[in-house]
C-alpha cells in the first residue's frame, strides 16, 4: 500500500538530530515533554533544526509558547480541556490539532476549534480497548475536520487504514523502529 497520501506525525520527547535526519521529510514532528517542563533552549534548537531541514514542528499543550516561537502549530492532548487558547491571535498558517479517546473528549475538541483530530487508540494498544475502524467510520462520517489515526499502528495493521477515511496516522514507536516504507 502506498502511504504517500497520508499525513504522518511523529511524537518526540528528546532531541536526537541523527534520528530526525533519518526520518523522511514529509513527517511532521510533535514535541511533547510529558514528564518534565519545557526547556526553552532545547525547543529553540529543535525549531531551528526543523526550519533548516524544512520540517513542520508542533508543540504539545502550550499554544502561547508555540505562537511566541513561531512554530507551525500546537497539539492539544485529550486531557487538556482548556478553552483559553481560543482567545489568542493566530497567524494564518498556524494550526491547532488535538486528540480524543471517546465521544465526550471529541465534543470538547470541537468546541476548542481543532482542525485535525487524532483518534486513539484505533488498534489494540497495551491495556486499552481499541475503538476500531468501523466505529470511527460511523462517528466521523459527517464531520468536516480531518481525522488522524493514533495508537497501536504497526506494520501488520497499517493497511487497514485504507478502509477508513483517515487523512493520516501518528505514532511514537512506529517511527523509532523502521518507519513507513
Amino acid at each position: 500500500m502506498h502511504l504517500s497520501y497520508l499525513k504522518k506525525y511523529c511524537f518526540i520527547d528528546q532531541f536526537n538530530p541523527d534520528h530526525l535526519k533519518n526520518l523522511k521529510k514529509n513527517i511532521t514532528l510533535i514535541w511533547r515533554s510529558k514528564y518534565k517542563q519545557n526547556d526553552l533552549k532545547l525547543i529553540k534548537k529543535l525549531a531551528f533544526f526543523c526550519k533548516t531541514n524544512r520540517r513542520n514542528l508542533f508543540l504539545a499543550n502550550n499554544v502561547k509558547l508555540a505562537i511566541k516561537l513561531k512554530l507551525d502549530g500546537a497539539y492539544i492532548s485529550a486531557h487538556n480541556r482548556n478553552y483559553r487558547f481560543n482567545n489568542y491571535k493566530l497567524k494564518k498558517n498556524f494550526k491547532i490539532i488535538g486528540s480524543a479517546h471517546n465521544l465526550v473528549e471529541l465534543n470538547i475538541k470541537k468546541q476548542q476549534n481543532i482542525k485535525e483530530i487524532f483518534i486513539s487508540p484505533i488498534f489494540k494498544h497495551k491495556n486499552r480497548s481499541p475503538i476500531g475502524i468501523h466505529k470511527c467510520k460511523y462517528f466521523f462520517k459527517n464531520d468536516s475536520y480531518k481525522t488522524i489515526a493514533l495508537g497501536g499502528i504497526n506494520e501488520k495493521n497499517i493497511n487497514l487504514l485504507k478502509l477508513s477515511k483517515f487523512k493520516g496516522f501518528a505514532g511514537i514507536n512506529f517511527f523509532k523502529k523502521k518507519g513507513p516504507k
